[in-house]
């Protein structure tokens, strides 16, 4: 085991040695810059397909407005739900739960809320939800990939120990309980980042060749994630709730996977093509509706 240790040792993946940078008495966290990095791919990306679909790429940055603190608060929020302990357990500190900086977003919670704030915006601007999801929904992906990469600067979130010579380098003052020095872990930041990549990919590939639309691009982002993020949540050691033998975050998962393949079927035998129009309400519609209102008065 020594002898193996030594050969796979060199090819292993280092971890950063530092997360954060200051400049004078202001910090620069690396976790913060990728979850910034990934909104502003993820915004370019949306802008660009929303062009294509015949949108103003002004939405996107009105809705984006409203998405992200509405996500960012969502995702603190499951975040802390589902690890209570870290907050609220013995020697937990609540006043934690605030701390976004330190790391800790769960993607269901900032979908979830991200959803509602998108809902906002889009009635603000006047145009439908389900095809702004579609919209975004590869950006989503690839944000979602940058962002795992402050996982890897913090040292947190990899999986079990493993020989492979891709393992993880974990510092001495982050490893768990149990771990000698020198254990490499499954990085699955990095399984995590190409699942999502290579799904992004994909749906940028159907989308294009199928003509996807009524919000069916959203709906297969969602089947996508969660059937990686089913398989690498096996993997990971970190304390989580549990709901029986697996982690809460496994369950959701199936749940959410599954709800989400159904919606895609159904949705697509209502409405096989793409949407003509992104408005809510077509001009058509919106000058019947002023002609019928001046026609009462």
């Amino acid at each position: 085991m020594t002898t193996l240790a030594a050969l796979v040792a060199p090819a292993a993946i280092p971890s950063p040695s530092v997360a954060v940078w200051h400049l004078g008495p202001f910090p620069l966290r690396a976790y913060a810059l990728a979850i910034l990095a990934g909104i502003v791919v993820a915004v370019l990306m949306t802008q660009r397909r929303w062009v294509a679909r015949g949108g103003n790429p002004d939405d996107v940055l009105e809705i984006a407005f409203w998405a992200v603190p509405f996500g960012i608060i969502g995702g603190r929020i499951y975040h802390v739900f589902s690890s209570p302990d870290q907050y609220f357990g013995k020697g937990g500190d609540p006043w934690s739960a605030f701390a976004i900086w330190e790391g800790g977003l769960g993607i269901w919670g900032a979908v979830a809320f991200g959803a509602v704030g998108a809902w906002i915006g889009c009635r603000r601007q006047g145009v439908r939800l389900a095809s702004f999801a579609d919209a975004v929904a590869p950006g989503l992906l690839v944000a979602q990939a940058i962002g795992r990469l402050g996982n890897w600067f913090n040292q947190e979130l990899f999986g079990s120990a493993t020989t492979l010579p891709w393992g993880l380098r974990i510092d001495d003052a982050h490893l768990p309980l149990g771990y000698e020095s020198g254990t490499l872990f499954h990085p699955t930041f990095l399984y995590e980042l190409l699942w999502n990549l290579a799904g992004a990919a994909l749906l940028i590939w159907l989308d294009r060749r199928y003509r996807l639309g009524h919000g069916r691009v959203f709906w297969l982002y969602v089947v996508i994630y969660t059937a990686g993020r089913l398989w690498i949540e096996l993997l990971r050691i970190d304390p989580a709730e549990m709901i029986g033998p697996f982690r809460l975050n496994v369950w959701t998962s199936i749940v959410v996977g599954l709800g989400a393949l159904v919606a895609f079927i159904l949705v697509g035998r209502r409405h096989p093509g793409r949407e003509t129009s992104l408005l809510l309400r077509t001009p058509a519609a919106q000058e019947d509706e002023e002609n019928a209102s001046e026609s009462t008065r």
